[in-house]
């Protein structure tokens, strides 16, 4: 067996019946799921227990985090909004219209991250209106956390839905 085919096989274009792509789901919503704006899930707990210097902590993430993504989205966000939507709109044609399974995997992977980076921005201005320290940035911290694994438990299960039919068909087809 050649290097070539070695490396084809590994990464399979079959998305939905690799693994990869699985252990690639489950990272992804891992992530996003425990660094909420950018500050990690621990840090919000921390500050919820103790107060204090950990409550700063909090606030001091939440503020740098908060200001990065205000600022690159006042900058560029329509540019970015019509890039994601040319995007994900190209995936959806390629994948769902002509049937391309990796496009359709990409596309499971891509637009609930889009749909949860409308959830943080719209928190973002929250914060920055407001709720921006003590217990009402935790509260609003911890509410986008529950929005956002709202959406990957929707995700995840649209994912395996889709990927579990996909595998049916083409067992079928062969």
């Amino acid at each position: 067996m050649s290097l070539y085919q070695t490396i084809f096989e590994l990464i399979d274009m079959r998305s939905f019946s690799n693994l990869w792509f699985w252990i690639m789901l489950c990272v992804e919503w891992w992530m996003v799921s425990h660094w909420v704006l950018g500050v990690p899930f621990d840090v919000i707990l921390r500050a919820r227990r103790s107060g204090g210097k950990a409550q700063a902590e909090l606030e001091d993430f939440a503020r740098v985090n908060v200001n990065r993504l205000l600022f690159i989205t006042h900058m560029s966000g329509p540019w970015i909004v019509a890039f994601a939507m040319c995007l994900l709109t190209a995936l959806a044609a390629t994948g769902f219209w002509y049937r391309v399974e990796f496009a359709q995997a990409v596309f499971c992977l891509l637009f609930p991250l889009a749909l949860t980076g409308l959830l943080s921005v719209r928190a973002a201005h929250r914060i920055a209106d407001g709720a921006h320290q003590g217990e009402a940035l935790q509260a609003c911290l911890i509410k986008l956390r529950f929005a956002v694994q709202a959406v990957g438990l929707a995700s995840i299960l649209f994912t395996a839905i889709w990927g579990m039919y996909q595998n049916m068909t083409m067992s079928v087809l062969r």
